[in-house]
């Protein structure tokens, strides 16, 4: 199953086992349980302190891996290879002993959660947002065992996928009831199920110091921002409700200097482990509400725990915009999708729609021509704004319909899902029916900045007004990346105004006193 190459990387890997690990295999005569068979076998040819049984299971194919001292088990239905192959490698090594990367206190909150915690998480295995939420619940089970995780690979188990009206990636059960949609990391696992974790986080929060930077937002500017204040000696802390921001939903990532290729959960990991490197305050899985000053500037979190700093660097990025029609927002998750490399194999056949004809538009359609039936795009304006190669590439393919001049008016479903959108021919002012099983959309991004209007100086589209410093309107708050006004959004561009911005602060303090800062500030500067 493995070529020589994998296995001799595994072999490195499964060196640092401490303990035995036992696999549990459920297979049958079908193609995907004998290639699920042949990997284990070579995983068990690899280390001595690996066996193999076989047994028939609720799934098949599927393959347990325990720890037989511990009675730790997390569960893989399917055949974990593509993004999902890291996931089988590190519950091999946390279950044979090799330590977990978490902190003691994570670790010790993890174990003692009272009650037993079925996990069961839809993936596709082209999922590059999958492996993170696998590996947190795989990193829990394999500390606590009453807690079991399965990896469910969505496009193998399709009949129950189809009984679980599950139409996104990844989805997540716990005890046969929906538990998340989408990422989600380990503090957020632990704060739905901790039901004291957040008040706690809250009130530690609250007893620190203050800060001379405090960059919010988790992104590439984000971690350049702190890096760069942290080289500069200065005490620098970083908020962020979801370490990474848009880079996590990346795929791949080929304009990033002197880095031929990467993908954007690896590139997020880098950039995390290398604000770790410093002393950096990381607090992660927070939200920021609104930004005040007396003196200091004071942030409120959405758990109420307030920060303060001589210096606020914004950061918090941009998301996915949203097409405002009816029928979206109830048929988000259920045929409306947004991340076309998560969740495109479970329209494997079907027909669907992508709504936007930019560059990220026309590469999803084609992306999905390789796997749907057919796909439409609408796009609202008289031509393509994607890239001339991109065009030529989607007209080469005889599964994909170009509509022009476009304007989608509505999602329409059965109530439980998906099943066709309205659209005006803004040409003709036709109205017109698609019938459809899944629609993605594509239509741009939208920055982050809804708790600083009245704040800052915002642009009529929300983006943060800069100057060349990355100074905004208010003097001590600087702000860099996708949030700005800066007219290009590319991720080595938020890595550069991140520096530059975390450079600007660094000036900004070293020119003004506390006593001149204070003065300064003489705005109420909360949120409206």
């Amino acid at each position: 199953m493995l070529d020589a190459n994998l296995k001799n990387q595994l072999q490195t890997y499964l060196q640092n086992l401490k303990r035995p690990v036992e696999l549990v295999v459920s297979a049958d005569e079908s193609k995907k349980s004998q290639e699920l068979k042949s990997l284990a076998q070579d995983i068990v040819s690899l280390s001595s302190l690996v066996s193999l049984k076989e047994t028939q299971g609720k799934r098949t194919p599927a393959m347990t891996v325990i720890n037989p001292q511990l009675n730790t088990q997390i569960s893989f239905a399917g055949l974990p290879m593509g993004h999902e192959f890291t996931s089988l490698v590190l519950a091999l090594l946390h279950t044979g002993g090799h330590p977990i990367k978490l902190s003691d206190d994570i670790i010790e909150q993890i174990r003692n959660l009272p009650g037993k915690y079925a996990f069961e998480t839809y993936v596709s295995l082209t999922c590059q947002n999958c492996p993170d939420v696998v590996q947190a619940l795989n990193m829990m089970a394999a500390i606590n065992p009453n807690i079991t995780n399965v990896m469910i690979d969505g496009a193998l188990f399709q009949d129950e996928v189809a009984s679980r009206n599950i139409m996104a990636v990844p989805s997540v059960y716990l005890n046969g009831e929906v538990f998340a949609a989408g990422r989600i990391s380990i503090g957020e696992i632990l704060n739905k199920l901790d039901t004291n974790a957040a008040s706690r986080k809250a009130d530690e929060i609250n007893e620190k110091e203050p800060f001379e930077v405090l960059v919010v937002g988790g992104g590439p500017a984000g971690a350049a921002a702190a890096i760069y204040a942290a080289r500069k000696g200065l005490r620098t802390g970083i908020v962020a409700d979801k370490f990474g921001g848009q880079v996590a939903e990346t795929v791949g990532i080929e304009n990033f200097i002197s880095v031929k290729a990467t993908e954007g959960p690896k590139l997020v990991a880098n950039l995390e482990a290398h604000v770790r490197d410093y002393e950096v305050d990381i607090m992660d899985n927070q939200k920021a509400v609104s930004l005040t000053t007396d003196g200091l500037f004071e942030l409120e979190l959405a758990s109420g725990a307030k920060l303060r700093s001589r210096t606020v660097l914004l950061a918090t990025g941009a998301r996915w915009r949203e097409m405002n029609v009816p029928g979206e927002k109830e048929y988000r998750g259920k045929g409306v999708a947004y991340c076309p490399h998560c969740d495109g194999p479970l329209f494997k056949g079907k027909r669907v729609a992508v709504i936007g004809g930019g560059n990220s538009g026309i590469e999803a359609a084609i992306d999905l021509a390789n796997i749907v039936e057919h796909v439409t795009v609408l796009e609202f304006d008289k031509t393509l704004r994607a890239d001339d190669v991109l065009q030529r590439k989607a007209a080469s393919m005889g599964n994909i319909k170009i509509i022009t001049q476009a304007m989608t008016t509505e999602v329409t479903g059965d109530g439980t899902r998906v099943n066709g959108l309205n659209y005006t021919d803004r040409a003709t002012g036709e109205s017109h029916h698609v019938a459809l099983a899944g629609i993605f959309v594509q239509i741009g991004l939208v920055p982050n900045t809804e708790w600083l209007k009245g704040v800052v100086e915002l642009t009529p589209r929300g983006e943060i007004v800069v100057d060349t410093r990355g100074q905004t309107s208010i003097p001590g708050v600087f702000a860099a990346g996708d949030v700005t006004d800066t007219p290009f959004k590319q991720i080595i561009i938020a890595m550069g105004s991140g520096a530059s911005a975390s450079l600007g602060a660094f000036d900004y303090l070293i020119r003004h006193s506390d006593e001149e800062i204070a003065e300064t500030k003489t705005t109420d500067t909360k949120a409206a």
